[in-house]
Order: structure tokens, then sequence, then C-alpha cells
């Protein structure tokens, strides 16, 4: 039976890299999509001709379908926008916002759209703005992540069931294993930011990609949460945040002491003192900086010995 997914976007894996910021530029997105499976350019910390930029060294660098992840809270959305559709991009990945301003804007220009959903509230509200598929992200995820801390083990099988679109599951997914499991409970597909951060081919800092394999069970904690909820590894930087907590900071006090570019800072410049270091907390099982490439291939793998497991079961 063919895989709705990969029918659906025209790869062989449904293997999807989550666009993260200061991560995910052409290099990682290509060498992705050329493995098979889906490579996502993050615009979220891209001005406008930046993306532009990637986009056509993608096209240069894989004659294979990629996206672009954009974050709807973006302010310049639709310039980002107007960019996309200017070059032709195939697929695009929305987050972090309202998808009813511009799916159908997207659709109209023959974009596929999927928007990523931290619960069925807003799976739903995405499905009826007619996006073609729905990313499920439970709270284990990094970088921006929902306020109902809901497990993404417990929210796939809750969305799976309210929506009729294809399923894509993302948060802790780091092995074929997780992804075996995640398929059992009704996805269709996963998405996977963290594990592709440890690779040469992701833009982000080689200090921030040590400091991911140095990462134990605990190292991340979901916080922030009066502003956007974030996923972070505990630095100095952290210690200054949960400080201010504990002295019962307002939240223009916590808006103030992470003022702006504090992840560009610890993930793109490699400031693990000051900056801000999102990562998953699946970072506790990533012990090697490997290739794109080998992800993929570690995860069918992984996937297949899994099945196999299981059907020695019965």
């Amino acid at each position: 039976m063919e895989n709705p997914i990969c029918k659906l976007f025209n790869i062989q894996y449904p293997i999807i890299q989550a666009g993260m910021v200061w991560a995910s530029g052409w290099r990682l997105a290509s060498a992705v999509s050329n493995a098979g499976g889906l490579g996502l350019i993050g615009s979220g910390s891209m001005y406008p001709e930046v993306l532009r930029e990637h986009i056509q060294k993608c096209k240069g660098a894989t004659q294979k379908p990629f996206g672009v992840n954009v974050p709807l809270l973006y302010p310049d959305i639709d310039k980002l926008m107007k960019i996309i559709v200017e070059e032709k991009v195939p697929i695009v990945f929305t987050a972090a916002g309202n998808p009813r301003l511009w799916t159908s804007y997207l659709k109209d220009n023959n974009c596929t759209v999927a928007h990523v959903v931290s619960s069925v509230k807003f799976a739903l509200k995405a499905e009826e703005c007619g996006v073609d598929a729905i990313v499920a992200e439970g709270f284990e995820a990094g970088g921006h992540n929902g306020r109902e801390e809901t497990t993404t083990m417990t929210l796939i099988p809750l969305i799976k069931k309210s929506i009729n679109i294809p399923l894509i599951a993302a948060g802790g997914i780091g092995s074929g294993e997780a992804m075996l499991a995640a398929m059992a409970l009704g996805a269709k597909a996963v998405q996977v930011g963290s594990r592709f951060v440890a690779t040469p081919e992701a833009s982000s800092h080689p200090n921030f990609k040590e400091e991911i394999l140095k990462a134990e069970q605990g190292s991340t904690i979901l916080t922030l949460k009066e502003l956007t909820p974030v996923r972070l590894i505990k630095n100095p930087f952290y210690d200054k945040i949960l400080s201010l907590y504990k002295q019962g900071a307002s939240k223009e006090e916590l808006k103030e002491m992470l003022g702006r570019g504090r992840a560009k800072k610890g993930m793109f410049q490699g400031d693990l003192v000051e900056g801000e270091l999102e990562i998953g907390q699946v970072s506790a099982q990533i012990d090697r900086v490997i290739p794109a490439n080998e992800i993929i291939e570690e995860f069918i793998q992984t996937y297949n010995e899994g099945l196999k497991n299981l059907r020695e079961i019965n």
C-alpha cells in the first residue's frame, strides 16, 4: 500500500526534516531530500532575501522535492510568502500562527501545505482551513512548543481520530523504532528535528552540536510559557530565567531578559553561556554527529528491524 505522505510530497521515505531556526539551511534540506526524505528550509531565522538565496541554492543541490517551514508570526511574513511563490517552492509547512491567513494563498499558487499543531483544537481548525496534512507535535519537541504539555504518544491518537487528512508525528522522534511507534498510533510519517541538528550539514554552530552530544535525561526543560513556550538546554542563560521565576518576575521582565537574538547567539554563534539553546528531549539519545543521509539510512534500518521483531512476537 502506498504511503499517503510519500505520495503527497513525492518522496521515497515518510521522513520529514523539521525546519528549525539556525539549523535548517539549504545544505541540510538538500541532503535530506537527496537521501529520500523531505528537507525543509527553516525560514524563521532568515531575512526575505536570505530565504531566496537558500531556496535557489537548494534547487541547485537537489532535483528532489523540498519545502520551506514558515512561522506565521514572522514580522515579514508577506515578503516570505511572496518569495516562496515566486521561486515556485512546491511544499510549505506553516507553524506558530493561524493557518487561515495564508493556506488559500499558498494552495492557489500550487503549494502543498502542512500545518504544525500541538492540540486537537488547532488540528481541527487547520483542517477546516484546507491544509493537506497535519503535523502533531508533542511537548518533547525542541524549539517552540505547546502550552498543554501533551506528549507525542498521547497527542497522535487524539488527533488521528479527529481529522480526515494525513497525520505526521513530531516531538521526541530520533530513531526508526520511535518512527514505528508513531506510525503504529496512526501517523503516516514523522517529522524529525533534533536528530538532524547533529549533522555536518546543519548550519548550527559546532559548539551547540557538541552540547547536544553531552545532553542527558533532564538536560532540557520547557520554559517561558508566558511568552512563547520553548524547550531549552539548561545553561547559564536558563539559570537566569529560572532565577527570575523564583523572584516572581512579570511577563515584561521575562521579555526584557530574553531580549533579541538569543537563539542566534546560542545556536548559530555558539555562545553556550548567554545564548538560547533550543533542542528536544531526544537530545539525550544523540551521541554522534553524522551526515543526514546516514540518519535516514539508520531510521529505515531500525524501523524495519523493529517491525520484524514485532512480527516475530506473533
